[in-house]
């Protein structure tokens, strides 16, 4: 997660200082390169080169060759190399948060206001605290209070898309959140942060969260808006104004004295309007490209090189020549091209021409023949410099032995063939990076798929393998996930597909598992749930259910148990610790693996600092404020800054202390050892960086894991984007922070079959490339999909699956890949004996995470699709047969809106 504190505005961008004055209006560029996240600039005047200088005298010459001919014939069909390279400029928008606080339309309510005037998609994460609460900064507002098309997170904020102003004089930029309530009510303030979806970043005022008090004794405080005397103009109304209102002068005095201070009057003085201005800087990128054309002069042995770019201002080539592989810079003799300079003797920079128009700037080459390869790299303006994935561009000349221009290792991504179609184009790019690892795949598959291997090799040495091929699957994702949006697992599906009974301890399973999730919201009531299950237990199992999920063990300040204190305390409201290891043991015995609920992201402390601030937790693992993150506003944490988001309602817990990691890691070798889980649910893991859980799973071994990186999908206005390829990257991202040692609940998936079946826009199960749009679609072993939960469904309903449309959902989950998740309640509903039946299916068709989807149809009223030769499915009211060719389908499961056909 990424945190812009608002004041002070741009200390937190990672910019070289701007040569621009201060009336320019142009962006002011900050570190630049084909692929920006290598490295890090921070200011430092630094060139990008590995250069070498080559003392021996060369025989080489550089001209320019100017005017329009030299140009021209570089679109010639004897131009034997050319490469299109991307370039990603990220710059810094400048803009302002408003904030209003005025009567409503009715006069009787008021209206809170928050607008931007900045491009994005912003989400306003928001929260209300009640006069009576005093210990509880974050809860849910009145439902009346909350605007349409709002979702709720938890219990504890709602999360608000922004709207374009209904003002057209505010500019098409202009978006904002109305948010109307009653001032009679017991709401003691307003607390939120912005959010923009494009980027995932978050926005604070002053490392805290906003806080806008409704009530005088509220004022104290460095992150407090509003209470301010007097209005300024709303944008779209006429002229912004530029005041910025002061806070009141308030007596420094603590909050204990201040509270015995306040009287009656103070209380009850009328609320008073305010209107502020903030000051907001958001990073934004910008695409650029350098193309290279090289061809043979038409008249001599020499060569052409030709260069242009679209980046605006001075471009400088900082450049060189090699003689072998080796790639040795060698500064060459002169003459040389105009504007060109000398640089310590190491290099050439040569000043590009700019274009009739102004718009890039070109310059040709003209180099002498004998040469291996011609080197550089980029400046723009004096302050930018680009090269290519932290190496120099290497350009190889004619005269090399290989004519097919960069070689494999230091090919931009994205770079382009002449002659060949985009999407090949970047098939075949990636391809040169990940052929030795999808080599060493299919070794290890031939190996262990052979007969001679399946009579000598050890059970554990299959093991062995499979783990192997898992990691070397994660490496090449790690390289594909940068530039492309789909994650092929076709190389080993066929080996899994044989054997579906070997266990994998790499906390993704055999591809095999059905995940029955045991237990709702209000299943901590019954005060025995363990002993409820142990009733169900072989039932599920006759069902196909292959893993059930339990809920959190340990004791917790809420009832169902996501507010954990005591780790090793685990007579919990669901029943005591020996109730939880018997019925771990009935699961076991009807061949089901169990899964333990685990929260690592935050944790109640027992006891209170000399400052009445709960911050010293007890038991067992008895940490002191050490073990709490530092930006955590609530709790006074003296841990480093937190490396994910922040969860309100706990202190979050700083998993960069060795002293925190140490304990967590046996806590969950115990949890294995003692009550014999197999593996884990884990809580808001969006809270801190997936590495860390790498480091929990290497330790714990679990046999299957899977994460809750809950996020809000995109909308545009309220509607949800039909691209959903950003929100689906944020939860690939984490999975991948794992280094894929875990899966992840596919949330995307979850939204968009949402809006397909409710709005009846079957044509979002398609994204862009005819693919699954969800995680599902790119990286499949690691999606756990799923309709509902304990917090979407049951009796919270924060986010409940269209009604009537459930047993749609189940048909797509439990047809295509993935590991798919049912919920407790509608196992045991009237949905119970469709579900089982598409279980069946699943199985006998051994349908596994990676099963192969042809999408056959995504209309407005239907969609279909073919899995794995063997299954068609359809959902939708709108009309679906399967194709006759060498299958025969019969057709095996239907219900309402929906048919699935198996092959015969």
């Amino acid at each position: 997660m990424s945190t812009i504190t608002i004041e002070p505005l741009f200390h937190h961008c990672r910019r070289e200082t701007s040569r621009f004055s201060h009336g320019s209006k142009q962006f002011k560029p900050c570190s630049w390169s084909c692929f920006p996240k290598k490295f890090d600039f921070h200011g430092r005047k630094t060139f990008f080169c590995d250069f070498k200088p080559h003392r021996r005298p060369l025989l080489v010459r550089a001209i320019s060759a100017p005017g329009k001919a030299a140009v021209e014939a570089f679109e010639s069909s004897d131009v034997f190399f050319k490469e299109t390279f991307p370039l990603k400029q990220t710059s810094v928008v400048e803009g302002k948060i408003f904030i209003r606080l005025d009567h409503g339309k009715n006069k009787q309510d008021w209206q809170f206001t928050v607008g931007c005037d900045l491009p994005g998609k912003w989400i306003l994460h928001w929260g209300v605290s009640y006069v009576d609460d005093v210990g509880n900064e974050w809860d849910q507002p009145p439902s009346g209070m909350i605007p349409p098309g709002s979702v709720r997170i938890k219990d504890y904020a709602i999360e608000t898309p922004f709207k374009k102003s209904s003002s057209s004089l505010g500019g098409d930029t202009f978006q904002e959140v109305k948010i109307d309530f009653d001032p009679k009510s017991s709401i003691a303030a307003i607390n939120f942060v912005l959010k923009d979806e494009e980027t995932g970043s978050w926005y604070q005022h002053r490392a805290r969260d906003f806080k806008v008090p409704l009530v005088d004794y509220l004022q104290e405080g460095g992150n407090i808006v509003g209470r301010r005397k007097g209005f300024g103009k709303w944008p779209g109304l006429g002229q912004l104004s530029n005041m910025f209102f002061k806070a009141e002068a308030l007596d420094s005095k603590d909050q204990e004295s201040n509270t015995e201070s306040r009287d009656t009057e103070q209380e009850n003085r009328p609320l008073e309007g305010f209107y502020e201005e903030l000051p907001l800087a958001k990073e934004v990128v910008v695409c650029n490209s350098v193309s290279v054309s090289v061809r043979k002069h038409p008249d001599t042995a020499k060569s052409l090189l030709y260069m242009e770019t679209d980046l605006s201002g001075e471009v400088v080539v900082h450049w060189g020549v090699c003689r072998d592989d080796a790639k040795n810079w060698e500064v060459p003799a002169s003459p040389y091209p105009p504007n060109t300079v000398i640089f310590k003797d190491k290099a050439l920079r040569t000043v590009l021409e700019a274009k009739e128009g102004g718009i890039g700037s070109f310059k040709v080459f003209t180099l002498e023949e004998g040469l291996e390869g011609f080197l550089f790299v980029l400046r723009q303006n004096d302050n930018s410099w680009l090269n290519c994935m932290g190496n120099d561009f290497y350009i190889r000349l004619p005269s090399s032995t290989i004519a097919s221009g960069l070689p494999k290792q230091v090919q931009a991504e994205g770079a382009e063939t002449p002659g060949k179609p985009a999407e090949e184009n970047e098939i075949s790019s990636l391809s040169a990076y990940t052929d030795g690892i999808i080599s060493e795949i299919r070794n290890l598959v031939s190996d262990i798929s052979s007969d001679k291997s399946q009579k000598t090799k050890s059970k554990e040495a299959q093991e062995s393998i499979l783990q192997e091929i898992e990691k070397l699957a994660a490496e090449a994702y790690s390289i594909f996930r940068s530039s492309v949006s789909t994650f092929v697992e076709e190389g080993v599906a066929e080996s899994e597909a044989l054997l579906p009974t070997v266990k994998i301890s790499s906390g993704t399973g055999t591809g095999f598992e059905i995940l029955c999730q045991g237990f709702n919201w209000e299943s901590h009531k019954v005060g025995r749930w363990y002993m409820e299950l142990k009733d169900k237990a072989r039932e599920l199992s006759s069902l196909g259910f292959t893993v059930i999920w339990l809920p959190p063990p340990t004791e917790s300040v809420s009832e169902q148990g996501y507010m954990p204190t005591d780790l090793y305390n685990l007579n919990s409201r669901y029943g005591t610790m020996e109730e939880l290891k018997e019925i771990v043991m009935i699961f076991h015995e009807v061949g089901m693996k169990v899964l333990g609920d685990v929260v690592l992201n935050h944790r109640c402390a027992q006891y209170q600092n000399q400052n009445g601030v709960w911050n010293v937790f007890g038991g067992r693992l008895n940490w002191d404020d050490r073990a709490i993150v530092a930006d955590d506003p609530h709790f006074q944490g003296r841990g480093n800054k937190s490396s994910g988001d922040n969860f309100h309602a706990a202190p979050n817990i700083d998993h960069s202390q060795d002293f925190v990691r140490k304990d967590i890691k046996e806590w969950l070798c115990w949890l294995r050892k003692e009550i014999g889980y197999d593996g884990w649910r884990l809580d808001y893991v969006r809270g801190f960086w997936g590495g860390y859980l790498k480091d929990y799973l290497d330790a714990s071994e679990p046999y299957f894991a899977v994460g809750e990186y809950w996020d809000s999908l995109g909308y545009t206005y309220g509607e949800m984007d039909h691209n959903q390829d950003g929100h689906r990257q944020r939860i690939v991202d984490w999975i991948n922070a794992t280094n894929g040692t875990a899966g992840a609940f596919d949330v995307t998936t979850k939204g968009i079959l949402h809006s397909a079946l409710e709005r009846c826009e079957y044509w979002r199960l398609s994204d862009e490339k005819g693919k699954p749009p969800g995680v599902v679609g790119w990286w499949p072993s690691r999606a756990v999909t799923f309709i509902e939960n304990h917090d979407t469904g049951s009796t919270q309903g924060h986010w409940r699956f269209p009604g009537g449309k459930e047993i749609q959902g189940y048909a797509y989950i439990l047809t295509h890949p993935g590991t798919p998740s049912v919920f407790y309640d509608h196992i045991f509903s009237h949905y119970g004996s469709e579900i089982g039946s598409l279980i069946s299916l699943r199985n006998r068709n051994k349908i596994h995470c990676r099963s192969r989807v042809q999408i056959t149809k995504a209309e407005r009223d239907v969609y279909a699709a073919i899995i794995d030769e063997k299954v068609a499915v359809k959902i939708g009211p709108g009309h679906y047969e399967p194709p006759s060719g060498p299958q025969r389908w019969s057709r095996a499961v239907e219900g309402r809106d929906y048919k699935v056909w198996e092959a015969s």
